[in-house]
């Protein structure tokens, strides 16, 4: 025996859905989480591909430490 779902049960169903999708989403990430580690560690130290590059191009040494 298949019967349809009365409106309330529908209702509390789809409730029941949205709330398990609350529960179970993935956190967002914070503004923090925008930048890879590389980068961020790179904007610490305030290293910059762009003075190294003229670094090398002007004679500098190849690595820049």
């Amino acid at each position: 025996m298949e019967r349809s779902p009365n409106p309330d049960e529908a209702a509390a169903i789809g409730a029941a859905i949205s709330r398990f999708q609350a529960e179970t989403a993935p956190a967002q990430a914070s503004a923090g989480d925008a930048l890879s580690p590389w980068q961020r560690a790179a904007l610490s130290e305030g290293v910059g591909a762009k003075g190294v590059l003229q670094k090398h191009l002007e004679g500098g040494s190849q690595w820049q430490s």
